[in-house]
């Protein structure tokens, strides 16, 4: 099984990727690999995540980088629906409560 990104999820991970590669290309690509090495966990421990209010789905940091990606894990498919920054507002954030 391998993870499929929405629309808005490429777009966030884009962002975070040409903000810091704009002020450090090396850096951009240490949270590239890390974002990216957590992606590939994630068809293996489809769980590993912590649930978000919205019980479908999960949330996974990216450690030691502020950065956390919310999925939702199914019997066949792993949809990485936003990779948001942990300071932005975390009522806008997938799964949280309306």
């Amino acid at each position: 099984m391998k993870p499929r990104y929405t629309l808005p999820a490429l777009a966030d991970l884009n962002s975070i990727l040409d903000y810091i590669a704009a002020h450090s290309p090396q850096g951009g690509r240490r949270v590239q690999a890390r974002i990216q090495a957590i992606i590939d966990l994630l068809p293996l421990y489809p769980g590993i995540g912590t649930r978000a209010d919205d019980p479908a789905t999960r949330r996974m940091a990216a450690s030691p980088y502020r950065t956390v990606i919310f999925y939702e894990a199914t019997e066949t498919d792993i949809t990485i629906h936003s990779i948001r920054h942990a300071s932005r507002d975390p009522s806008d954030m997938p799964g949280a409560r309306a």
